[in-house]
C-alpha cells in the first residue's frame, strides 16, 4: 500500500505539472532578424512615469468639488498631448505589468514559479535597446531590466526595501524619494562632464517608478484620503520633473513623456485578477512625436467613463499591448506607414521562426501549416504594402499592416498550441486509467462487493505484458523521431503502465460486473445519479459559492430523511443547526472587502466563552482531568486573549500611522510558532485533543483575520464535532458495530488494524462529506481561485514591510487552518467508525480525481483573461488539494496522536 501511495503521489505530480506544459509554456521566440524603421525618430529621449497601482477612474475623475486630483495631468490632456485607457492583462501584478510596458509583451507565463526580481527567460526590452537608461524606484522592479540588459548601460537607483512598509506614517515618501533623487542626479550632471555628455546622447530613457500610490492603496484602500492625496503629490512631482527636463534641455522639443500605470486596484485594496478596476489603467503622453489634443463632438465606447470624467470632447485613444498605436503619433503619414510596416514585419518574423521550429520537429506527413498565412499570402501582403508606400497610399498601408499583424498573431498562437491536443489526450487517458485502477483496488481489497473471486490459480499469459511493451516502444520511437522534449515522453508513456495495471485486474472487473448485474437496476441508477449530482455540485461550487449553501442545506435535511431523527434527536438538531449556520458564510461578501475588527473581537469572545464552558465541564470529571491539562487550556486561553489584544492594538497603531509595534510582532510570531506544539501537550482523548487543536489554531487565525471570517473556523469546528457524533449514530444504526462514548476513545498512533472493517456503501457518503467540507474550508469565506481575494491587511499583525513570499506563505496558512481542522475531525471519524484511513482515502482520491478531470476539460485559452486564469487555477487547486491531502493527513495524525509532557513521568489514565 505504501508503494501504491508513493506511485500515486508521483502520478499526481505529473498530472499537476502537465497543465504548465500544456498551457504555461513560454510564448517567446528567439532568433529573429532585427527590424528598424528607416526614418529618424522625432525624439532624442523618453521620460517614463509609472504610478504603480493607479486606477484610471481615480486619476481621470473629478472630486466632490468638481476639481481634478491631478490638475497638471488633466491640463496635458486638454492642451498638450493624447490620452486614453491602457488595457492590461491578468495577472495584474507589478512584474508582468512592467514587462508588458517596457519589453512589449505579456509576461512569460513560465515565470510563474520563478523569482520576483530575476528574469527566468531572456527577453529584449526598451531599456536594453537604448543607448543609456537611468531608473529610480522600487528594488523589486528595477533589477529585472538591469540584469537582463546586454552591456553596462542600464543604471538603477533604489531605496531600501524596508521603506515599502504598509504601516508607515507616509507612503508618499517613496515617491518623494524618487523625485528628489532625479533632481539631485541632474544637478550633479551639470558638474560632471562625463555624465553630462551621456544624458545628452540620443536614444536615452529615464524611468521613474512611483510606488507610493500602490502602497497606500493596499494599506488604506483606493477610496481613502491617503490614496487620493498621493495622486496629488505624484501630479505635483511630475509637474516639477517635466519643468526641470524642459529647462535642462533648453526646451529643445526632443523629449517624449509618458505617464501610465502597471495595473489598477480593487475597491478593497488588492490586485492580480481581471476586474476592470485592475485592468483599466491611465495612459497620458505628450512631447516630441505625440499628437496634440483632438476635440470631437461624439465618441463611441462601450462604457460611460467619458461622461463621468467630463472628457467627452477630448478624443480618447485606448491601447492594447503589442500593436503600434499610430493614432498617438504626430508625424508625417510616411513615418506612420513605415513604423507600422516595421511593426508588422517584426511580428511576421516571429511567426516564421515559430513555424520553422515546429516544422523541423514534426514528421512531414503529420505537419499541418497555418493556412490563413501561407508563404504566398505573406509575399503578396508585403509586396502590396511596399507598393502602397511607393505610391503614397499611407492609409492603405496602415490597414494592410494591421491585417498582417492580426494574422501573424493568430499564427503564433496556432504554432504555440500545436501540441496541446496531443498532450491533452495523453493526460486524459492517464487520468481515466488511474481513476479506474484506484476504483478496482477499492473493490478488490477494501470491500465485500466482490466475493466470487476465482481461487483457481491461472497460468499468467505473456500476451498482455508483451502487448503493452510493444505499445510503449512504439510511443517512445514516435516521440524520438520528432525530437520531442523529455516531458513528452512522461505524458506519452505514463498511460501505458497504468492501463496495464488496470487490465491485469480483468478477474476483478468480471466479478464486479457480475455483482452489479445482481443488484437492482433502480437502486444502482439511483445511487449513480446521487453520486453524479454530488460531484457536479462540488464542481459548480468553484464557480458559484452559493452552491456550497445549497449543499449544506441538503446536509441539514439529511438526518430527517433517515432513521437518525428517531434515534438521536439532539444530535440531528445540532447537525441541522450548524449546517445551516455554516451555509450562511458562502452567501456573504468575499473576505477583506469590508474589514471589521469588531467582528474579529466578537469571534475571540466566542472562543473564550466556549473555552470557559469546556474547561468547567472537564473539571467536573475529576477522574480524567489533571492540573497539567488545566495549565495547557489556560495557556491557550491566554494566547487567545493576547491575539485579541494584538489585533486591536495593531489596527489602532496603523490607523495612527505609527507602524506595527515590535511587541505585537513578537507575540504574533510566537503564537504562530506555538500553535502546532501546544496541542501536543493536551490529553489524547478525542474531544479534548480536538478542542485543544481548535484553540491553538484559532489564536493564529484571529491574528490573520480582518472581519467575519474569524467566526468561520469556530462554526466549522462545531459542525465537525457533531459530524463525529452523527457518524457514530449511523454506524450503530446500520448494525456494523456498537456505539462507544467519545470520552472513552483516545487517539493512538499504534492503532490495532484488526479492528478495521471493510467498506460499505455508506462510506462513500462519508468520503463525499470530507471532500465537501474541504471545498467549503477553501471557498467558505472567499474565492481563492482569484488572486484579488487575498487581502494584505490579513498579515499586518506579522509584518507590514512588503515581502511577497512571506506574505503569501502567511495567507496560505490562513487558508489551510480550516483545512487542518477538517482533517483532524476526519481522523476522529475514522477512529470512531473503525474504518481504515487508507480505504477511505482511496475513495476521497477517486472523487477528487473525477473533479480534477472535470476542470481539465474546463481549462480555457480563450475569452476574458479572468476566465482563462480562473479556469486554470481551478484545476491547480483540485490537484493541489489531492497532493496536499497526503501531507495534511500526516499533519493531522501528528496533531491528534502525538503526546508531549511538560514535566514528570507519564501516567496512565483510563476513561
Amino acid at each position: 500500500m505504501l508503494l501504491f501511495f508513493t506511485l500515486g503521489l508521483l502520478i499526481h505530480f505529473v498530472f499537476f505539472a502537465s497543465i504548465f506544459d500544456i498551457y504555461f509554456t513560454s510564448p517567446l521566440v528567439h532568433g529573429m532578424t532585427p527590424q528598424f524603421t528607416p526614418l529618424p525618430p522625432p525624439a532624442r529621449r523618453l521620460v517614463l512615469f509609472v504610478a504603480d497601482g493607479l486606477r484610471a477612474d481615480t486619476l481621470y475623475e473629478l472630486d466632490e468639488n468638481g476639481t481634478s486630483r491631478a490638475p497638471f495631468i488633466r491640463n496635458i490632456i486638454m492642451h498638450e498631448g493624447s490620452w486614453g485607457i491602457s488595457h492590461t492583462r491578468v495577472p495584474t501584478e507589478s512584474r508582468p505589468g512592467h514587462v508588458a510596458l517596457i519589453a512589449g509583451f505579456y509576461e512569460d507565463v513560465s515565470a510563474v514559479a520563478k523569482g520576483w526580481k530575476e528574469n527566468p527567460v531572456e527577453f529584449d526590452s526598451l531599456f536594453n535597446e537604448s543607448k543609456y537608461t537611468w531608473s529610480w524606484g522600487s528594488p523589486d522592479i528595477l533589477p529585472m531590466f538591469a540584469k537582463g540588459a546586454s552591456g553596462d548601460h542600464v543604471y538603477t537607483y533604489s531605496y531600501d526595501a524596508k521603506r515599502e512598509d504598509f504601516g508607515a506614517q507616509d507612503a508618499t515618501k517613496l515617491d518623494t524619494w524618487v523625485f528628489d533623487n532625479v533632481k539631485d542626479f541632474f544637478h550633479h550632471a551639470r558638474n560632471n562632464q562625463s555624465l553630462f555628455s551621456k544624458i545628452n546622447e540620443e536614444k536615452i530613457v529615464f524611468f521613474l517608478h512611483l510606488l507610493g500610490i500602490d502602497t497606500n492603496g493596499h494599506a488604506h484602500r483606493p477610496s481613502s484620503r491617503d490614496y487620493k492625496d498621493n495622486i496629488k503629490k505624484v501630479d505635483d512631482g511630475v509637474k516639477e520633473i517635466v519643468s526641470m527636463f524642459n529647462h535642462f534641455y533648453g526646451n529643445d522639443g526632443k523629449t517624449t513623456f509618458i505617464f501610465t500605470s502597471d495595473h489598477g486596484m480593487t475597491d478593497w485594496g488588492s490586485h492580480g485578477a481581471g476586474h476592470p478596476s485592475e485592468t483599466l489603467t491611465p495612459l497620458v503622453t505628450w512631447g516630441a512625436g505625440i499628437n496634440y489634443p483632438q476635440r470631437v463632438s461624439a465618441q463611441q465606447f462601450d462604457d460611460s467613463f467619458l461622461k463621468e470624467w467630463r472628457l467627452e470632447n477630448w478624443k480618447r485613444l485606448d491601447v492594447n499591448q503589442g500593436i503600434l498605436p499610430v493614432d498617438y503619433l504626430n508625424n508625417t503619414d510616411l513615418f506612420k506607414a513605415e513604423s507600422m510596416f516595421t511593426n508588422a514585419v517584426q511580428i511576421l518574423e516571429q511567426f516564421k521562426v515559430k513555424m520553422t521550429q515546429k516544422k523541423e520537429v514534426t514528421l512531414p506527413f503529420l505537419f499541418t501549416p497555418f493556412k490563413l498565412l501561407s508563404d504566398s499570402k505573406q509575399f503578396n501582403i508585403l509586396r502590396k504594402a511596399r507598393s502602397y508606400i511607393k505610391h503614397r497610399k499611407f492609409d492603405e498601408v496602415v490597414s494592410l499592416c494591421k491585417e498582417l499583424i492580426h494574422l501573424a498573431l493568430k499564427g503564433l498562437s496556432y504554432y504555440h498550441t500545436y501540441d496541446r491536443f496531443f498532450l491533452g489526450i495523453n493526460v486524459v487517458i492517464g487520468f481515466v486509467g488511474w481513476i479506474s485502477y484506484a476504483s478496482l483496488l477499492i473493490m478488490k481489497s477494501h470491500s465485500n462487493l466482490i466475493k466470487a473471486v476465482s481461487k483457481e490459480v491461472k497460468k499468467p499469459s505473456h500476451l498482455l505484458p508483451c502487448s503493452f511493451v510493444a505499445i510503449g516502444i512504439l510511443v517512445a520511437f514516435f516521440l524520438l523521431i520528432q525530437a520531442c522534449p523529455w516531458t513528452y515522453y512522461v505524458y506519452g508513456l505514463l498511460p501505458v503502465p497504468i492501463w496495464y495495471a488496470v487490465l491485469r485486474e480483468c478477474q476483478v472487473i468480471q466479478d464486479l460486473v457480475t455483482s452489479l448485474l445482481t443488484y437492482p437496476l433502480s437502486h444502482f441508477v439511483g445511487y449513480l445519479l446521487v453520486f453524479t449530482l454530488g460531484i457536479e455540485v462540488l464542481v459548480l461550487s468553484f464557480f458559484y459559492r452559493y452552491m456550497l449553501t445549497a449543499g449544506l442545506t441538503a446536509f441539514a435535511v439529511w438526518p430527517f430523511l433517515t432513521r437518525l431523527w428517531t434515534r438521536a434527536k439532539v444530535t440531528s438538531l445540532s447537525w441541522a443547526f450548524f449546517s445551516v449556520l455554516l451555509a450562511v458564510f458562502p452567501l456573504m461578501p468575499v473576505v477583506g472587502r469590508k474589514p471589521d475588527i469588531s467582528l474579529v473581537m466578537g469571534a475571540g469572545l466566542l472562543v473564550l466563552l466556549l473555552s470557559l464552558c469546556v474547561v468547567t465541564c472537564l473539571m467536573k470529571r475529576k477522574d480524567s482531568f489533571r492540573k497539567e491539562e488545566l495549565l495547557v487550556h489556560l495557556l491557550q486561553v491566554l494566547s487567545t486573549v493576547l491575539s485579541m489584544y494584538v489585533v486591536y492594538s495593531t489596527q489602532s497603531s496603523l490607523l495612527r500611522k505609527q507602524g506595527l509595534p515590535l511587541m505585537n510582532q513578537i507575540i504574533s510570531w510566537a503564537t504562530l510558532a506555538s500553535s502546532l506544539v501546544v496541542p501536543l501537550l493536551s490529553s489524547p482523548a478525542v474531544f479534548q485533543r480536538l478542542f485543544s487543536i481548535l484553540l491553538s489554531l484559532m489564536s493564529t487565525y484571529l491574528l490573520l483575520s480582518t472581519g467575519y471570517e474569524a467566526v468561520f473556523p469556530l462554526v466549522l469546528s462545531c459542525l465537525m464535532f457533531v459530524w463525529i457524533n452523527i457518524e457514530q449514530e449511523t454506524l450503530q444504526q446500520s448494525g456494523v458495530c456498537c456505539k462507544q462514548k467519545l470520552t472513552s476513545i483516545q487517539f493512538s498512533y499504534n492503532t490495532d488494524i484488526t479492528q478495521f472493517r471493510q467498506l460499505y456503501l455508506d462510506d462513500i457518503r462519508r468520503a463525499f462529506f470530507l471532500v465537501f467540507f474541504l471545498v467549503t474550508a477553501f471557498f467558505g469565506t472567499g474565492n481563492i481561485a482569484s488572486i484579488n481575494s487575498f487581502d494584505l491587511a490579513s498579515v499586518y499583525c506579522f509584518l507590514t514591510v512588503f515581502s511577497p513570499f512571506m506574505m503569501g506563505a502567511l495567507m496560505m496558512w490562513k487558508i489551510l487552518i480550516p483545512f487542518v481542522l477538517v482533517m483532524c475531525a476526519f481522523e476522529a471519524v475514522q477512529l470512531t467508525t473503525q474504518l481504515s484511513s487508507k480505504s477511505l482515502f482511496l475513495i476521497v482520491l477517486v472523487i477528487s480525481d473525477i473533479m480534477a478531470l472535470h476542470f481539465f476539460f474546463l481549462v480555457k485559452d480563450y475569452g476574458s483573461w479572468l476566465d482563462i486564469g480562473t479556469s486554470i487555477s481551478h484545476y491547480v487547486i483540485v490537484m493541489s488539494m489531492t497532493i496536499f491531502l497526503v501531507f495534511l493527513n500526516g499533519l493531522a495524525q501528528l496533531l491528534t496522536t502525538k503526546k508531549l509532557r511538560l514535566c514528570g513521568k507519564p501516567k496512565s489514565h483510563f476513561m
